[in-house]
């Protein structure tokens, strides 16, 4: 049986949500690398913050909307690494396919870590604790709110702009920043430019 329409929804979505479609489209088509997909993640995005909105409505919409189409990425690309149980015929493939801890592996995760420990730390002291209540702790956003005697949408707020700078904080190119200031020192080296 379908659900009833929600026109106040419907209206809300194309108002606030479909106005961010080309930017949206733009950034799925430059992150995601199989440009064919790009019209699917499109369509699973609006569901998702369709049917999020049927139970609250973002605050920042275009935020809420790109934050969802990131998480919808890693989602897939986490899928994407995972060996199905049925594709493997013979126990002993699947035994090969189990990835092996290297020690370069283990640098690696203790580096994210630690990227991951500053980020959280550079949050202000009540954004910090909306994160690890709702992501850590897993309370619904009610709950996090009446702990913290706030309401629902400041926690989402909140909620929003911590993930956001997380996210800012894991995913920036750092190796980009480290390019720019050499090229700009190297201007000033002998041999470089005006003597």
């Amino acid at each position: 049986m379908l659900a009833p329409v929600n026109q106040a929804l419907n209206e809300w979505f194309v108002r606030e949500v479909l106005p961010h479609e080309r930017a949206l489209v733009r950034y799925l088509s430059r992150v995601w690398r199989t440009r064919s997909e790009v019209d699917d993640l499109l369509q699973e995005v609006y569901v998702r913050v369709y049917e999020s909105a049927e139970k609250s409505r973002p605050v920042a919409v275009k935020s809420f909307l790109f934050t969802s189409a990131r998480n919808l990425m890693t989602d897939r690309a986490r899928r994407a690494r995972v060996v199905a149980i049925e594709a493997v015929e013979d126990i002993e493939e699947l035994s090969s396919c189990v990835d092996e801890v290297t020690p370069e592996r283990r640098l690696s995760a203790r580096q994210e870590l630690k990227m991951l420990a500053s980020a959280f730390d550079n949050l202000s002291p009540r954004c910090r604790e909306v994160v690890w209540l709702r992501r850590v702790d897993e309370l619904s956003q009610k709950e996090v709110a009446a702990r913290l005697g706030v309401s629902a949408r400041t926690v989402e707020t909140y909620l929003i702009r911590g993930m956001q700078a997380v996210a800012d904080a894991l995913f920036t190119k750092p190796v980009l920043r480290v390019v720019k200031r050499h090229t700009r020192h190297a201007k000033t080296e002998p041999g470089h430019g005006k003597q």
